[in-house]
């Protein structure tokens, strides 16, 4: 990444100029508990006058170092009088975005990486430890060209593997002994190294808008890096963005975007739709609807022929939902503020039946859909390269709390599938509690459900496992982590 362009020193309490002090004010804010996501954006949209090179920068500082925490923690407990815990957060932040610089960013020499870090320290209201930022900084480019390991780490390694793993990868330990425990150390480690790259840009080609050759041509015309994915017929995988990447143009701005040829969806979410398999004609429910990509899709794969009802418990997170169905042209798709747990209050037609589902369903939900999608909310584990923060958000309790949720929205909106019907259940984790545990209870508790594998040469088929359920593991597939199961009534 580039260095910096901009030399120009203002306050602490000054809009912010460098790359640098956007990225450092950006921290803060996620150090403080915003989301790195909505923190990244805030500050970009403040410091317009930086270059596409410098927000790039910005991008990767905020979201490495962030990614990076434990690990860049870890470096300063060795390096430090003080652990890393117990600095002051804007040392802290300064002093990762350093050791990012030095120990991740090879296209930084480490002479500037350390003196405009310093710089920053001074411009920060840090001037009288900017001593100690050189110090340290210095003393870590030392033990780098002085060691023989690879990486940013040039100190003993811990013992235990699953110490090991979550300090050199920068995880939380709970997390890497899941994983061990699941996959046992070695594939552990590969996809610890999965979720710490950039991750691709995935597009869904609208096959009743367009098709994949000509998205693929335009794309490439653009100077874009694109490929189609061969399990996945209307699948196109961008690494670059191209002509796009260097002026700073956003995804949106892609050939095709405004005339609906295309959809942003990763391949693991392609494949939902897909193993529901919604045929023309039938009823179909999206219970928990937004963004909505998976309802698109599924309108696509019916050829916009019969009627999808995509909920959701907001009006504003079925916002983004309107827009695609608006952009795809699909008038299959019935968007409704509705909250999935609380389906049953309308097991009959009651003086509160919203007037929405009395249109679509007269006689009460009950047995009313020929298909149901629950793509519910879940701990995301398998999605952790695409939120830098995410790794350090979640814990035990916390999905301990959305299994319970989980349960609860599957309990309560299976009874509207029709005898013969299917329903199909998805998350983005790779965490069993939420996937086959809960859809092992579930069984158990209602006989009068199974589990429909994939038919033998459907696309779904080649990710099944023997019992008939879906994982998608990234490390293996290429892949968000992804589980999902088909089951008939």
């Amino acid at each position: 990444m580039p260095k910096s362009r901009s030399k120009s020193k203002q306050s602490p309490k000054s809009p912010p100029g460098t790359a640098r002090q956007v990225a450092l004010q950006t921290l803060r804010s996620v150090f403080a508990g915003s989301y790195a996501d909505a923190a990244l954006d805030r500050y970009l949209r403040q410091a317009n006058h930086l270059s596409a090179q410098d927000r790039g920068l910005v991008t990767e500082l905020v979201y490495g170092c962030t990614r990076q925490r434990r690990i860049l923690d870890a470096i300063i407990d060795h390096l430090a009088k003080k652990l890393a815990q117990d600095q002051a957060p804007e040392l802290r932040a300064v002093l990762h975005l350093g050791l990012y610089q030095i120990g991740f960013l090879t296209q930084i020499p480490n002479g500037i990486a350390v003196h405009e870090t310093v710089e920053l320290a001074k411009l920060s209201g840090l001037k009288g430890l900017s001593g100690l930022v050189n110090g340290i900084l210095r003393n870590y480019v030392r033990r780098l060209e002085a060691s023989d390991q690879d990486g940013p780490w040039c100190f003993p390694e811990p013992e235990d593997p699953v110490e090991r793993l979550s300090t050199l990868h920068s995880y939380p330990h709970w997390i890497v002994q899941r994983w061990c425990d699941s996959l046992g150390p070695e594939a552990a480690e590969q996809l610890c190294q999965w979720f710490n790259q950039v991750p691709t840009l995935d597009l869904r080609v609208n096959q009743s808008r367009c098709d994949r050759p000509t998205v693929l041509q335009a794309l490439q015309d653009t100077g874009a890096e694109a490929e189609a994915m061969p399990a996945l017929p209307q699948g196109i995988r961008v690494r670059k963005l191209g002509k796009s990447e260097a002026t700073g143009r956003k995804v949106m701005e892609l050939p095709g975007f405004k005339e609906g040829w295309w959809a942003v969806q990763d391949a693991s979410a392609q494949l939902v739709s897909l193993l529901l398999d919604p045929q023309p004609g039938e009823i179909v429910v999206d219970a928990c609807a937004a963004p909505g990509g998976k309802a698109c899709h599924m309108g696509d794969l019916m050829g916009d022929n019969g009627c999808i009802i995509a909920l959701d418990r907001t009006l504003s997170r079925l916002k983004k939902l309107r827009q695609n169905v608006q952009r795809f042209q699909l008038d299959s798709i019935r968007s409704l503020v509705l909250d999935a747990c609380n389906w049953q209050k309308y097991t009959a037609v009651t003086d509160d039946y919203p007037e929405e589902l009395a249109e679509i369903f007269p006689d009460g939900l009950p047995e009313s859909c020929d298909r149901l999608l629950l793509d519910v909310p879940c701990s995301g584990l398998g999605t952790l390269h695409r939120r830098a923060d995410a790794r350090w958000r979640q814990t035990p309790d916390n999905i301990a709390k959305i299994t319970q949720l989980q349960r609860k929205i599957l309990d309560a909106t299976a009874p509207w599938v029709k005898p013969g019907g299917t329903l199909v259940y998805a998350t983005c984790t790779i965490n069993p509690p939420e996937n086959l545990d809960l859809i092992n209870a579930f069984l158990r508790d209602n006989p009068s459900w199974a589990i429909a594998p994939p038919p033998a040469h459907s696309i779904p088929a080649q990710f099944a496992k023997p019992n008939g359920t879906i994982e998608v593991w990234p490390h293996q597939h290429e892949m968000d982590g992804f589980f999902m199961v088909k089951m008939v009534k």
